[in-house]
């Protein structure tokens, strides 16, 4: 029998081997085709008497990577208004198809050719034994917590019953994910087997098992270490509760809901644990924080990836030699990340004592990478090799791209301009890596402002993974299609925004800080703002970013801003106490001083602050400061849809989240307004507004939004 998605044979021992190879999909995933063709081979399982167990594996390179979180799009608003009994039903389909999987009567074997995670290792619990290939690609896990969900077909109540509950939590509760081996000495799969092996490994456990029943089916059962109220597990409980608050401030619903699940459902059998499960799965798929992280971290981060920006009819280009012009920090980090990806890099600075420093980067980064056993020297020497330290322009002649990461000043960067200008060929592009300075003025020193653009990477440049790319107004389409494969290659992800000073990223953060640091001024407590900003779920608390970038940078900043757009810059509120901390050489952390004291033993608030700014006697309750941090981004975020610097809200929200730390728990700005409503959200932002003052008020385009019923996503989107 062949079915759609799922090959079904049987051979002459009665062994029946369901291959899962969804067509038209690079990748095995779980969507209403998937579940009914599983359907139907289960009852093709249990009904033919010639059958004696059967062995579930896949015909990609991977497993199941999980649910169809990419369809879930379509779904994910209307689940939040379906009626709770119906809502219920979509939250326990899978679950229940799984229950009739594992109860078949027959023996069933997972044979884990690749990448199992969410629902693809739930259908792996659902079988008797799981054998996995000993494979680099095999990645077993349940992350659904990292987008604000919970393993809602069986995960949280499967995975304790047989591993126990102590062990299961970092799994179900942070989305921990092992390789093979390592995935066998936790418990995850019974066997490890050599590729070549796995099916026939699967066919022998097949014929020695006979009759396989799950043991939480065996009447008697008793989880391994003990359940949820016992003496050895019950603390867990408590600790975890605590433990959990300090890690997500009450943000994350989806780690407390996971807990639950495991406190309650275990403490039941199977069957009335896994309708817990559905019930707490049913309340997630409400929660706007499930739907923002789905449709940002998932699937907005897929399509940008993917080039939903990318201009039509241009022939994909490959990088084969980039230039980067300047080797600090940002320069040496890009060259590794190239370097690592199979692109010669030449790397230039003004001396070649500098630009041997920066090769120095990768050579330190690559060591710890070989002493730690994930690289081998072989393949840390040949990305070395790939890396060219010079100062001589010359060698740019067949370039076809360049990356100028140099100082951010505009005299300096039209001086390196030039020199490129005299190398570089035609089809070459030249990106500039600036965070503020707008990109058509930057062409301005360019021959070919056509193949101009701006790329501004964030530090370190190896690890992050956004690149916001700035449209400068003679940009063509080619040279925008051309960057965009160009961090493709990368393996990073992009934003696109059209070029205004500041683009988006760094007006962004920077009403944070300007509006944090001005907090200090009107007598707001150092220590609360710094709290209220970690309880909102920013990583770091405002002033302790200023002095880890340094109090002399953040002062030039500004004085270059003035200085370069002085019909547009607008002194911020950061600006005076900025200065006087300048004036008292505090300068950051570099120094042990700037809005904290740095010791040996730790840091802490520098108390002459309250000298400087005295108290307000009546400080804001949290709740309004946790408010202010978040709504003067969200605000400034609709500022910069409202003036046309982003092409779409996905790139805002995927910008704010990867690239300078909104909260993932929001979804991004315009997932956040969306989930507040946007009429509340309005109501919210004039009142915080009246409290601390203009920053806070909400641009027109919010206040027409809300009296249309328009939103930023779903069916009520703005066009």
């Amino acid at each position: 029998m062949t079915t759609e998605i799922i090959r079904y044979a049987v051979d002459a021992d009665g062994i029946a081997t369901l291959t899962l190879d969804y067509p038209g999909k690079t990748m095995n995933v779980i969507d209403q085709a998937f579940m009914d063709n599983l359907e139907v081979c289960i009852a093709r399982i249990q009904s033919d008497e010639q059958v004696r167990g059967a062995i579930i594996t896949s015909g990609k390179d991977s497993f199941v990577a999980g649910a169809d979180l990419m369809g879930m799009e379509a779904n994910i608003d209307a689940m939040a208004d379906l009626p709770v009994a119906e809502l219920f039903e979509s939250c326990a389909s899978l679950s229940k198809l799984l229950r009739k999987l594992e109860t078949v009567g027959k023996p069933l074997v997972a044979a884990i050719n690749g990448m199992a995670l969410g629902g693809g290792y739930e259908i792996c619990l659902a079988c008797h034994h799981r054998i996995a290939a000993d494979a680099p690609s095999v990645m077993v896990g349940l992350p659904e917590a990292q987008v604000g969900l919970l393993p809602g077909a069986g995960g949280t109540q499967r995975l304790p019953r047989m591993i126990g509950i102590l062990a299961a939590m970092p799994f179900l509760m942070e989305g921990k994910q092992l390789q093979a081996v390592k995935a066998k000495e936790a418990g995850l799969v019974n066997e490890v087997v050599a590729p070549e092996q796995l099916l026939s490994a699967a066919k022998a456990w097949l014929l020695a098992n006979p009759t396989a029943q799950q043991p939480w089916d065996v009447k008697g059962f008793r989880i391994p270490g003990g359940g949820p109220l016992d003496p050895r597990v019950a603390p867990a409980f408590v600790v975890g509760n605590t433990m959990l608050q300090a890690k997500t401030y009450h943000n994350m619903p989806a780690p407390l809901c996971i807990q639950s699940c495991i406190y309650e459902g275990c403490q039941l059998p199977i069957d009335k644990g896994l309708r817990i499960e559905s019930k707490y799965m049913s309340v997630l798929s409400r929660s706007p924080v499930a739907r923002g992280m789905i449709r940002t971290l998932f699937v907005n981060k897929t399509k940008a990836e993917k080039g939903m920006h990318r201009p039509a009819g241009f022939e994909p280009f490959k990088c084969r030699k980039l230039g980067m012009i300047g080797a600090g920090m940002m320069g040496a980090g890009i060259a590794l990340v190239a370097a690592q990806r199979g692109i010669d890099v030449v790397l230039i600075d003004r001396e070649q004592a500098a630009a041997e420093k920066g090769k120095q980067y990768s050579e330190k980064v690559l060591a710890k990478l070989v002493d730690k056993g994930r690289q081998t020297r072989e393949k840390a020497d040949a990305i070395l090799a790939r890396i060219t330290p010079s100062t001589d322009y010359e060698l740019l002649r067949d370039a076809d791209m360049v990356v100028e990461a140099v100082f951010e000043d505009r005299a300096i960067k039209a001086e390196v301009t030039k020199k490129l200008d005299a190398v570089l060929p035609a089809s070459c592009v030249l990106a500039s890596n600036t965070s503020a300075l707008p990109i058509s003025l930057l062409a301005q020193a360019s021959e070919r402002p056509d193949r101009f653009i701006g790329l501004h990477f964030f530090s370190p440049a190896d690890k992050m993974p956004l690149v916001e790319v700035i449209r400068g107004k003679q940009t063509s389409d080619a040279t925008l299609a051309q960057a965009l494969d160009f961090i493709a290659q990368l393996k990073k992800t992009p934003i696109v925004v059209n070029d205004k000073r500041g683009f988006f990223t760094s007006r962004f953060i920077g009403a944070f800080v300007d509006d944090a640091i001005g907090m200090v001024a009107e007598g707001i407590a150092p220590a609360l703002i710094e709290n209220c900003a970690k309880h909102a779920g920013m990583p770091v608390g405002p002033l302790a970013i200023t002095d880890e970038l340094s109090i002399d940078l953040s002062k030039h900043a500004g004085e270059s801003q003035a200085k370069e757009f002085p019909d547009e810059y607008k002194q911020g509120r950061s600006v005076a106490i900025i200065n006087k901390l300048f004036d008292l050489g505090r300068l950051g952390r570099k120094v042990g001083k700037g809005f904290y004291d740095y010791e040996e033993s730790g840091k802490r608030l520098w108390p002459g602050l309250a000298e400087q700014y005295p108290l307000k006697s009546q400080q804001p309750s949290a709740h309004d400061l946790k408010q202010r941090i978040l709504y003067v981004q969200a605000v400034e975020g609709a500022r910069a849809m409202e003036e046309g610097v982003l092409l779409a809200p996905a790139d805002g929200d995927i910008g704010s989240i990867l690239g300078v730390g909104f909260p993932a728990y929001t979804g991004g700005p315009f997932c956040f307004i969306d989930g507040v409503g946007l009429p509340q959200f309005v109501a919210e932002a004039d009142r915080l507004a009246d409290l601390f003052g203009e920053q806070l008020r909400p641009p027109q385009l919010l206040r027409d939004m809300a009296a249309k019923g328009q939103t930023f996503y779903g069916k009520t989107a703005r066009a």
